[in-house]
């Protein structure tokens, strides 16, 4: 069995869908289609950065689902591969249900640039923030956080890895749960470079104003099962997504159950489609016995072991 995966906010660079737009006609109508439902040039903003721009959640979010669709359009037109399932990280769920057949391509860009925004505007920029967590295990970093809050947010918001796992919350109380984690032997705690606290109950403002752009979009039969952030269990019924999509907002990304999830499920090959390899470096840790293959540009192309 083979899913499909496909990667969220931080995989975002300038130059992300060129290679394949410059070689394949399917890639650079992708684009055009994002640029038309969008209204400016998102075309030029991967292609070409600046990535202070591409940095911008209401940009990196279509942007990053865009390079991953071309991707996709690519793939499928190149070799036919067709999955078994799909899953994706936070804004990934997004592609992965266009990949699904669940959601048109056009609306899933204008959901998700939507919902950019409003994650940006729950939290005023720099009282919010993220940091990753290395070496401890979830019960332990549980503990850490209720310790650190002292009456602000702060919870893991990805469990990404056997020891990797994000928080998000208030900035002061991040930083108070970054100190704690290193006293209790955490091997690394570092703030990450992102503009507000995703996956956490600040979002809650977000996932009210997401739902009512949701009650608007037509969710089609899925043709396949996406493993879904907030359950890590594989959902296959239309009526559920907007639900789903709309508690993913605030909830953690349980991205370490849902690679086990599909590992359960047979599957033995997880190919990452879009931009970076963050996804893949995970897999490799979480179902080491499974193949791990990419595709972001004509090289990973190339080199995909079908």
């Amino acid at each position: 069995m083979r899913a499909f995966l496909f990667p969220g906010q931080g995989s975002q660079h300038a130059g992300m869908g060129k290679d394949l737009a410059d070689n394949f006609i399917v890639a650079s109508r992708t684009f055009d289609e994002a640029n038309d439902a969008l209204g400016f040039d998102l075309a030029a903003l991967c292609y070409n950065g600046p990535e202070t721009e591409l940095k911008l959640t209401a940009i990196t979010q279509p942007a990053i689902l865009a390079a991953s669709i071309a991707a996709l359009r690519v793939l499928q037109q190149e070799t036919g591969l067709v999955p078994n399932c799909a899953a994706g990280h936070s804004l990934g769920e997004y592609s992965a249900l266009v990949c699904a057949g669940a959601l048109d391509f056009a609306d899933a860009l204008r959901t998700v640039r939507q919902r950019g925004t409003f994650m940006q505007e729950a939290v005023p920029v720099g009282a919010g923030a993220m940091a990753a967590i290395l070496g401890l295990d979830p019960d332990a970093l549980e503990k850490i956080c209720v310790q650190a809050a002292e009456g602000q947010v702060v919870s893991p918001a990805n469990f990404n890895s056997a020891g990797q796992i994000v928080i998000a919350g208030h900035t002061e109380a991040v930083e108070r749960a970054v100190a704690l984690a290193k006293q209790k032997g955490a091997k690394r705690a570092m703030p990450l470079p992102v503009s507000a606290p995703f996956h956490c109950s600040l979002m809650e403002p977000a996932g009210k104003r997401l739902a009512a752009v949701l009650d608007k979009v037509v969710v089609r039969p899925l043709k396949l099962p996406v493993i879904t952030n907030v359950d890590a269990q594989p959902n296959q019924e239309a009526s559920q997504v907007p639900r789903l999509l709309v508690r993913q907002v605030s909830a953690p990304v349980r991205w370490e159950e849902s690679v086990a999830t599909m590992s359960a499920m047979g599957v033995q090959q997880f190919v990452e489609i879009g931009p970076g390899r963050v996804l893949s470096g995970l897999v490799k840790r979480i179902a080491r016995d499974s193949r791990v293959d990419n595709v972001e540009d004509l090289a990973s192309l190339r080199a995909l072991q079908l």
